[in-house]
C-alpha cells in the first residue's frame, strides 16, 4: 500500500534549528526507506517565500505496521521538527 504523507513543521523559534539539527539523519532514514523499495518520492513543503514548512512523502510499505514502525523511528517525529501529520492510503492513476 502507498501512503501519501503531509507532515507540518512546529512554528515556534526553534523549530527551523530543530528541523536542520536532524536534517541529516532524516535524510540518511530516506535513503534506507529508497535502499529497501519502501520510498518513491518525497521533499519539503515550502510556504510562498520559498522558506521550509513541512515535508511530503509517498511512501509504499506491504503492511500498515511497517508503516507505524517508520513512524516510530522517524527523527522529524522525535526530534520535534513534524507538529502535525495527516497519512492518507494513495492509489496511483494509471494514465
Amino acid at each position: 500500500m502507498r501512503y501519501v504523507i503531509h507532515a507540518y513543521d512546529y512554528t515556534d523559534d526553534q523549530a527551523m534549528d530543530r528541523r536542520l539539527a536532524v536534517r541529516p539523519n532524516h535524510f540518511d532514514g530516506a535513503r534506507q526507506l529508497k535502499a529497501d523499495g519502501h520510498f518513491v518520492l518525497g521533499g519539503a513543503l515550502l510556504d510562498p517565500d520559498g522558506k521550509m514548512i513541512g515535508s511530503m512523502m509517498l511512501l509504499d510499505f506491504d503492511t500498515e505496521d511497517q508503516l507505524n514502525d517508520w513512524l516510530q523511528n522517524e527523527v522529524y517525529i522525535s526530534g520535534k521538527v513534524w507538529e502535525r501529520i495527516d497519512i492518507k492510503p494513495f492509489k496511483q492513476a494509471d494514465v
